[in-house]
C-alpha cells in the first residue's frame, strides 16, 4: 500500500450504545441515522432518527446530510448494515461518523 493509498482510508469509529447515548444526552448538533428499511424504522426508532436505508446511502446522503463534517451516529438491526453505511459515509468524506451497531441492542427509549 502506497502513502497516497493511506491518506484516502476513509474509516469511521465504532462506538458501544451507551457511548452514543452519551453523546444523545450531552452533545448537540448531531444526527441519528436510521439505515434499516422503512418498514424496519415504522415498526420502531430511536427518537429523532432520521432514515436513510442503507442500499441508498450513496444516493441520498449528500441531498440529506450537507454537512460532511457533522456528527452522525449510524445504526441498523444488528450492526452488519450500519457498519457498511458508515464505511459508505466515509468514503463519500463525511469525517466524524460513529457507528454504535443495531437497535436489538439499544437498551433505552424506541419510539413506535
Amino acid at each position: 500500500m502506497t502513502t497516497a493509498q493511506t491518506v484516502q482510508e476513509a474509516t469511521y469509529m465504532q462506538i458501544t450504545p451507551q457511548e452514543a447515548k452519551e453523546i444523545m444526552d450531552t452533545e448537540e448538533g448531531y444526527v441519528i441515522l436510521d439505515v434499516r428499511s422503512q418498514s424496519e424504522y415504522d415498526e420502531k426508532h430511536i427518537p429523532g432518527a432520521i432514515l436513510i436505508p442503507d442500499t441508498e446511502i450513496e444516493a441520498k446522503a449528500e441531498d440529506i446530510l450537507t454537512e460532511k463534517d457533522q456528527l452522525i451516529l449510524v445504526y441498523c438491526r444488528s450492526g452488519r448494515r450500519s457498519k457498511n453505511a458508515a464505511s459508505s459515509l466515509a468514503k463519500m468524506g463525511y469525517t466524524n461518523v460513529k457507528e454504535f451497531g443495531g437497535i436489538n441492542d439499544w437498551p433505552y427509549e424506541v419510539e413506535k
